[in-house]
């Protein structure tokens, strides 16, 4: 894996955590889901025990063990691995950052915390302080998403001196359709080289255009190829294709939330196994005709 001093940019896949008929974690596939995504979607990155991956209905054991075996699978392989570690219990989530350090990990991410809510921007810094510095080695990213934490701060207002508080602060999965906020987020803070990754899937071209670095979402484990020609369009300003390529990735997800053969990888279904079988419904599941 790459050196966590290396900014994390381009696409990230918000990993599902694949499962059996029976509810219980199908590590055996990890292995297959980690080629498949460098081989045949051509991401790197990896998000793990997110809002995708349903960490916060896991066990803290579960969320460990899913962790290890990224890790180790995703050894010499994958670029940048960052684990989500946020959980309601501080002692929980400093719990899982260390395991995330021990293991290998070349970042972590936390959540606000969304039962007893931080009410402003201090209470939630000092939380992910706390966070933050059990493990210092580690990159650490907040991840905003307003709409399910209910926490409304302000992503513009948490970052205004965010790393004199938090030194390895190194940028935000912005998950939230506030445009206006994450702009201002980009604009007020380019000197200091954030990650800024855009976590609306649908919305990526936009925030390309407000200064987005990359991306972290649940497409990109199966449009990955397809979002990676529109981020290089974007890049040579070729900015029909880019379009272009966003509008055929929407009718793409629209493929895969009409057909069931999509559920290879479809979030909404946990038995996801990547199967011999599951890969070829996976390819068939996109009709050329709609690329």
């Amino acid at each position: 894996m790459a050196s966590p001093k290396r900014r994390l940019q381009g696409l990230v896949a918000a990993t599902i955590t694949p499962m059996t008929e029976h509810g219980e974690i199908n590590f055996s596939v990890i292995g297959q889901y980690v080629d498949y995504l460098v081989e045949e979607q051509g991401v790197k990155n990896i998000f793990v025990n997110g809002t995708t991956g349903e960490g916060l209905s896991l066990s803290i054991s579960e969320r460990c063990r899913v962790a290890e075996e990224w890790v180790t699978r995703g050894r010499n392989k994958l670029d940048q691995i960052v684990i989500h570690v946020g959980a309601l219990s501080l002692k929980e989530s400093q719990e899982l950052a260390q395991h995330a350090a021990k293991i290998g990990a070349d970042g972590i991410a936390v959540i606000a915390p969304f039962f007893l809510k931080p009410w402003n921007k201090d209470i939630l810094v000092n939380f992910l302080k706390e966070v933050a510095a059990a493990a210092p080695a580690l990159p650490f990213y907040y991840y905003h998403i307003p709409a399910l934490t209910g926490v409304k701060i302000r992503a513009e207002e948490l970052l205004d001196g965010i790393q004199e508080k938090i030194p390895t602060f190194q940028g935000l999965k912005f998950s939230d359709t506030d445009l206006l906020d994450f702009g201002q987020c980009v604009d007020q803070n380019r000197q200091r080289q954030f990650a800024f990754l855009f976590g609306v899937d649908e919305q990526l071209l936009s925030a390309l255009v407000m200064g987005a670095t990359g991306a972290v979402g649940s497409t990109y484990n199966y449009l990955g190829k397809k979002t990676n020609q529109m981020l290089e369009a974007f890049e040579r300003k070729d900015f029909s294709s880019a379009l272009n390529y966003q509008e055929k990735r929407e009718a793409g997800v629209d493929v895969f939330q009409e057909d069931p053969r999509g559920a290879a990888v479809n979030v909404s279904w946990s038995t996801a196994s990547l199967s011999r079988e599951g890969r070829a419904s996976l390819k068939g599941g996109t009709s050329p005709s709609r690329w």
